[in-house]
């Protein structure tokens, strides 16, 4: 006989009303909730906490990847002080503009890090992770003609604290988040709040690249990159597009009820402000997609219907805006892993509408691209 919280934790969760949760009936109303929602999860998170600091960026290495479009750089930057942010950047070979339009590409957990996003499989671990998850978007969309920044996320890859420093599959694969969120709640932090720090200095250093596009940025990952990509996206409106896949569902059956799930996850008093669909609200009417695998374990107990409740909150925000065209739920036969089928096209959508001339039959990562008559982009 045990007698556990879990179903006390439940009945607690069910009574209360979350204070930020996503009501607006007006353009008015809704410009009003973002502005004390934003406020309210940068309290929580600890955002508000953070100092700037100098970037100093600084080029590692160039590796010029015989046989693919792109380099791939390695660069590190200070996203506070003391800390320092290493990422990879995949560079077209033949950039197709002056100014080239961005993709971020967060990673999740059981990645190597950056490594499985940025094509780096020189570790048989590293190899069968990309393919399993399919961790494969940072390479397609840098083969697609966009710059690509890869980071390590605190924790993770190169960034991970001592006790998972090291190079056997366990410490290499595995992720310092439960450390990192230890060390950080006393202090009013979150892990969640530095990620999102973090990318946010990333974004100030794409935004000093006289070759980077400022007002054309997307955001994109899998898992704990799409926690990331979410809350990146909800909080940064410098994002002009996001794709979030295999993390969009209500806390309480995946988070609350699958209790065991990543520290990364927690954020104290969270769940009294928000669900998570009052989070991807906060990104209308900017173009949004989110990926759900029908199969994915994370969407809880009551599966598609437990994504679908939070879908729905997203798609009224849009709705205020007669912007429903810009936001898709793409919903996979699959387990928890990146799709894209849907992602690519409308990235590329949104994120070059306007650069390309009607027919002009411009190549783009060395594939001929054009647009169409009603602004689509195509891939030929």
């Amino acid at each position: 006989m045990y007698y556990d919280s879990l179903a006390a934790m439940k009945m607690r969760y069910e009574r209360q009303k979350p204070c930020c949760r996503f009501q607006a009936e007006t353009l008015l109303e809704y410009d009003q909730w973002k502005k004390s929602t934003r406020a309210k999860l940068r309290r929580l998170t600890g955002l508000n906490k953070m100092e700037l600091c100098g970037l100093n960026p600084r080029l590692i290495d160039t590796e010029l990847l015989e046989g693919k479009s792109y380099t791939r750089e390695k660069w590190v930057i200070q996203t506070e002080a003391h800390v320092w942010m290493p990422f990879y950047l995949l560079k077209p070979k033949e950039p197709g503009f002056k100014k080239n339009p961005v993709i971020i590409a967060p990673h999740g957990h059981g990645s190597g890090g950056k490594a499985a996003v940025a094509g780096v499989w020189n570790r048989p671990d590293i190899r069968e992770a990309a393919l399993r998850q399919n961790y494969t978007y940072g390479t397609a969309m840098a083969d697609q003609g966009f710059y690509v920044f890869c980071p390590d996320a605190r924790g993770f890859g190169e960034r991970r604290e001592a006790g998972r420093q090291g190079e056997e599959p366990e410490q290499y694969m595995g992720c310092s988040c439960r450390e990192i969120s230890h060390m950080a709640l006393g202090l009013g932090l979150t892990v969640t709040g530095l990620w999102v720090w973090d990318l946010m200095r990333l974004l100030d250093y794409i935004e000093t690249r006289p070759d980077c596009d400022r007002d054309r940025i997307g955001c994109m990952g899998l898992s704990g990159g799409g926690m990331q990509t979410l809350w990146l996206s909800a909080l940064d409106d410098r994002v002009s597009f996001a794709a979030v896949s295999g993390y969009f569902y209500g806390y309480k059956d995946s988070l609350l009820e699958m209790n065991t799930n990543c520290s990364c996850n927690y954020v104290p008093r969270l769940w009294e402000a928000v669900d998570m669909g009052d989070v991807g609200a906060l990104i209308a009417p900017r173009p949004f997609v989110i990926e759900s695998g029908t199969e994915d374990h994370l969407n809880g107990r009551r599966a598609m219907v437990n994504v679908l409740e939070q879908v729905e909150t997203v798609r009224k925000a849009y709705g205020l805006f007669h912007s429903e065209h810009a936001f898709v739920h793409d919903m996979f036969e699959g387990k928890h892993q990146w799709c894209g089928k849907k992602v690519y096209p409308f990235a590329r959508q949104s994120l070059l509408a306007g650069l390309l001339a009607p027919e002009s039959g411009m190549e783009i990562g060395g594939r001929p691209m054009k647009t169409c008559g009603n602004g689509d982009i195509i891939l030929d």
